[in-house]
């Protein structure tokens, strides 16, 4: 059984044009460096030298994956670069990501963030008409499309491939002549444009621009196309006047928090989130602690707006990535303590609050809870800085079936006394967006509302997950 302690990453992309041929892999392996969070099983780069394209993946962080020698191997004045976290797929080698081929048009390399709810019925289609599929990823149903006969130049091919598909996609591509991004109708998943000197990058977040020294430029649209080459950008709509329905995880959870999203900082609306929690769930207690480092921003907020101290309940081992495989619930428990480790003299003889951004099974809150009033806290009180997580996501964000989600089946009362906290409070729907300052999100994992319908293919998969 999978451990659904968190919600899972979605995958992070990046890609740049026109710089030094000795830097392109690089800048990218930065890039990956700052978006690791993304995605944790694979990494991968795939660079353009003098019109050919060649790349590495493998298993693991992109600090494992390359090494000097394969960088400097990897010579080319362009690129692009993906973090992994399987939300379609298994977890191994094949799987990673850039997927690079080549066929009758030439060579093409594609990274991809999202997760199609198509990507079953296209694949059926396409294996009835001959092709063979090397991986198991729906990314790879997008090559498929791309490489089919298709009269007009290659911005028509995409245009018609976009088309076709359904749900979560933030997409970078590279061939031997040009850099290229797409994002679908909705604007799930986040993509955007930096300038760096006579070149661009393309990022799934902000905060890769700030690592390489790129200038932000703008946001890549919903349902636009971004070509960049050597006459510079060129962009177009393959589809338009959809209603936007941008995750609003990536607030809450995802991205970094010195990313940016529509102009917002992500770190500040976390705080707001935290502010509209205490004024929603306030509470006598007389510290203030977050669940490191994703509760942070949230706790800081909360502590600002109760006028309750902050304080580090929890140290955390920044060296214990999220893709640990715990198999038995000793296992889960120790998993737990391996990575948050409590401060007894912090926490001992106090009413403690503890801000977290989400609760999905229950079983890692009721550790954290045990171990804080094993070191002798005198009180619990769990808030959650969004509403009660209900439904499972099918455009990239790994959420568990109904049965596996705590709030999907209990009363909060339920809650409470399952994770034997003194009381909890989630953040409401209102208050969420008011933090967040918009309307235009996805919410379905807390109501429901699915932007885009899916398969029941789809939603059986994730019954069996």
């Amino acid at each position: 059984m999978e451990n659904y302690n968190r919600p899972r990453e979605a995958c992070g992309v990046f890609g740049v044009y026109g710089v030094n041929e000795e830097q392109a892999a690089i800048i990218t392996h930065f890039g990956l460096f700052a978006l690791q969070h993304r995605g944790q099983e694979s990494a991968g780069i795939v660079v353009n030298s003098n019109g050919r394209l060649h790349g590495h993946t493998g298993m693991g962080l992109a600090g494992e994956v390359f090494t000097p020698k394969i960088l400097k191997n990897l010579k080319g004045t362009s690129a692009i670069g993906h973090v992994r976290y399987s939300t379609t797929g298994s977890s191994n080698a094949k799987n990673a990501q850039p997927i690079l081929v080549s066929y009758a048009r030439g060579q093409l390399a594609i990274g991809h963030n999202g997760n199609l709810v198509n990507a079953r019925a296209l694949r059926e289609e396409l294996e009835a008409s001959g092709s063979i599929f090397q991986t198991t990823t729906d990314s790879e149903t997008i090559i498929h499309l791309l490489a089919r006969p298709c009269y007009g130049n290659f911005s028509d091919v995409i245009s018609k491939t976009l088309r076709r598909l359904r749900g979560a996609f933030s997409l970078t591509m590279l061939t031997p002549e040009a850099l290229i991004g797409a994002r679908d109708p909705q604007g799930f998943r986040p993509l955007s444009i930096a300038k760096l000197g006579d070149g661009y990058v393309l990022a799934s977040e902000t905060c890769a621009f700030d690592l390489v020294g790129a200038e932000f430029i703008r946001e890549v649209e919903p349902g636009e196309i971004v070509i960049i080459n050597e006459k510079g950008i060129n962009s177009y709509f393959f589809r338009k006047n959809r209603k936007k329905a941008l995750c609003i995880f990536e607030y809450i959870y995802f991205s970094r928090p010195d990313s940016k999203i529509d102009g917002k900082t992500c770190h500040v609306v976390r705080c707001d989130l935290g502010r509209q929690l205490a004024v929603e769930h306030p509470v006598e207690a007389d510290i203030v602690i977050s669940v490191p480092d994703s509760g942070n921003s949230a706790a800081l907020g909360f502590s600002q707006q109760s006028g309750i101290p902050f304080e580090f309940g929890f140290i955390r081992n920044h060296y214990v990535g999220r893709t640990f495989i715990s198999p038995t619930q000793d296992e889960r428990d120790m998993k737990v303590k391996v990575k948050l480790n409590v401060l007894p003299d912090v926490v001992r003889g106090k009413r403690v609050v503890i801000i977290d951004d989400s609760i999905i099974r229950g079983t890692t809150t009721l550790s954290r809870i045990v171990e804080l009033k094993k070191a002798g806290a005198k009180e619990v009180h769990v808030r959650i800085s969004c509403p009660p997580t209900k439904n499972p996501c099918f455009y990239g964000v790994d959420f568990p079936s109904h049965d596996r989600l705590i709030a999907a089946n209990h009363s909060i009362e339920e809650i409470v006394k399952f994770i034997n906290a003194d009381s909890l409070g989630y953040l409401s729907m209102e208050g969420m967006l008011k933090a967040c300052g918009g309307k235009n999100f996805c919410m379905a994992c807390y109501d429901g509302n699915y932007p885009v319908p899916f398969e029941e293919a789809v939603e059986k998969d994730a019954l069996e997950k």
